[in-house]
């Protein structure tokens, strides 16, 4: 039966095609960035709208998310069958506008739901279609997280653009932090002792980072910027502030760098004797739980529409990103794997991967992205085994994933609340 099902989910999406990447096209050509993402919004609802769908709008109270679920539970059956969650994610980065192809990942999510609505009664499971914003920056996925949004899934996917096909996204879990120094402003030449110097802190701070980077596991990163350090030469700088992330090949060892990074901070202001205030952001993108079950069929499934996926243990050692995806991975079996629309060379954040995230490669992406979503959908709703293969070995670190959500929310090295301004580093 799943043969026939995948045939027919692929069909639909070929009849479809030209309204996908049409879909593709306009948020590709109105990039908006994190919790702005108003157009992307309303015409993802509106197209779920048109296919006969319920759509809940700025769902989990946030502006810029929605919800739609439908399946075989609509018709009363008394065994629903699984419930999967396919992710759309559409907000812009700053400046360089759709550099990370989110605007393919919104039409892959689309175009899979939409076929697989189309199934209607054949449809052996349920489906919950969810548009996720702030990846980029801001943690949307954990905030809906938070309100439920996954909660009940037997498994979430959505499909990343990149320049190679890959069975996951190599990841690393992630904070930012915003530092602020103040001190006491005075004329740098006629009255110096009088003031207290705020960039003082603030490149101490960063010394001692730069010097902590030696003693660091090599899955670790450390790097910042100097946002305002100052007004003029000749006043004592009463004002420094920096932003960094923070990176670590899990949850709990994140947890752990950002204390000693926070030691830092602390140290700064203790030596220049000015104060400091250190915000993290609200929540920690985590690392993703790869579901391996799950993602081998997903390669299946894209491997026969002619994708060619590139051997993970090949790719460099430190080559990892982050994503609020990682998230969603430790609380349902999950997977973020990969898909070509642009050459090897060219790698996301990148003005040129914008270009062609807009290109017929990026189009034919959302196609082959859209089948190969849909049809391992398929596969989790038919295939018990896979599930329960699936299921058993989420089960075996699901301890490890209880502690490393704790973490991400209340480990903010001592703050109960982090700064919702704040947000990481989606996919960067």
């Amino acid at each position: 039966m799943s043969a026939e099902l995948k045939q027919q989910v692929c069909d639909i999406i070929d009849a479809m095609a030209g309204e996908l990447v049409e879909t593709s096209h306009a948020i590709h050509a109105k990039p908006e960035v994190a919790f702005e993402e108003v157009f992307a919004h309303g015409l993802l609802s509106d197209k779920v709208e048109a296919a006969g769908l319920s759509v809940e709008r700025q769902a989990c109270g946030l502006d810029t998310a929605f919800i739609s679920e439908f399946g075989v539970s609509e018709f009363g059956a008394q065994d629903a069958g699984p419930l999967v969650g396919v992710i759309s994610e559409y907000d812009a980065l700053p400046g360089i506008g759709h550099a990370c192809g989110h605007n393919i990942i919104a039409t892959t999510g689309l175009g899979a739901s939409l076929a697989l609505a189309k199934l209607g009664a054949k449809l052996p499971g349920r489906v919950r279609y969810l548009g996720t914003p702030a990846e980029e920056s801001g943690n949307g996925k954990e905030l809906m997280a938070r309100q439920g949004a996954f909660d009940g899934l037997d498994a979430a996917m959505m499909v990343h653009p990149a320049g190679l096909n890959l069975i996951t996204m190599p990841s690393l879990a992630v904070n930012e932090v915003r530092v602020t120094y103040t001190g006491k402003a005075a004329h740098a030449s006629a009255m110096p002792f009088a003031g207290i110097n705020a960039l003082d802190g603030l490149v101490m701070a960063y010394q001692s980072i730069a010097q902590l980077r030696q003693h660091i596991k090599q899955s670790e990163r450390i790097h910042g910027i100097f946002n305002e350090a100052g007004l003029a030469p000749n006043i004592v700088p009463d004002r420094a502030v920096g932003t960094f992330y923070v990176r670590a090949a899990n949850g709990l060892e994140l947890a752990n760098l950002k204390q000693r990074v926070q030691n830092c901070f602390e140290a700064g202001a203790l030596a220049a004797g000015c104060e400091v205030q250190i915000d993290w952001a609200l929540g920690d993108y985590l690392e993703i739980k790869d579901s391996w079950p799950i993602a081998e069929r997903f390669q299946q499934n894209a491997e026969t529409l002619g994708r060619e996926f590139f051997p993970l243990e090949k790719m460099p050692g430190s080559g990892a990103g982050s994503t609020d995806m990682g998230n969603v991975s430790h609380r349902v079996p999950s997977i973020h794997p990969m898909i070509a629309c642009a050459p090897p060379s060219v790698v996301i954040h990148n003005p040129e991967f914008a270009k062609w995230a807009g290109s017929e490669t990026g189009d034919k992406a959302v196609v082959d992205g859209a089948k190969a979503l849909a049809m391992t959908a398929i596969d989790v709703m038919c295939d018990k085994t896979l599930m329960q293969t699936a299921q058993a070995e989420f089960d075996q670190t699901a301890e490890f994933s209880s502690q490393s959500l704790l973490a991400a929310w209340h480990g903010q090295c001592g703050h109960e609340n982090g700064d919702a301004s704040l947000g990481g580093c989606g996919c960067c």
